[in-house]
């Protein structure tokens, strides 16, 4: 095993016994394949994925599993308008560029003032967690088509 690997495996073993969770072969795998792939992914992609190495593993088990970690800390739900539900295991505070014809994802990096937006939730009787800017439009692919 990889020091990579290791470091993986340390950090979900530490959040999930922080918060009383059991540490199962099915998280320490997909999480695994959730950190070295830089995509935003569905259940079924993760549920491919893992399927070599965990054949019994059971779709339902890995969107249970994708929403512990989305409580943990480790992925973010990306809602991409009408199509699938994605999961980005980048948490770092960013935003989204979605295909309108072929339901592309991308990350955009770009510093955006969403205090406004919050505010107004607030102000709505709304607790918001967070916010991000979903920019929907053509891909390049879809645009030369």
């Amino acid at each position: 095993m990889s020091t990579d690997t290791d470091t993986i495996d340390s950090d979900l073993i530490e959040r999930l016994r922080a918060r009383g969770q059991r540490v199962t072969s099915q998280r320490l795998v997909i999480n695994r394949m959730l950190q070295a792939r830089d995509a935003h992914v569905t259940a079924e992609e993760v549920l491919t994925a893992v399927s070599q190495t965990l054949p019994g593993t059971s779709l339902p088990t890995v969107y249970a599993t994708l929403e512990l970690f989305e409580r943990l800390g480790l992925v973010r739900r990306v809602s991409a308008g009408g199509g699938a539900l994605l999961f980005d295991s980048r948490t770092v505070e960013h935003h989204h560029l979605v295909c309108r014809s072929c339901g592309a994802v991308q990350d955009l990096d770009v510093s955006v003032d969403l205090a406004p937006a919050l505010d107004g939730a607030r102000a709505a009787g709304f607790a918001p967690d967070r916010a991000a800017l979903v920019v929907e439009g053509l891909c390049d692919r879809c645009r030369a088509d």
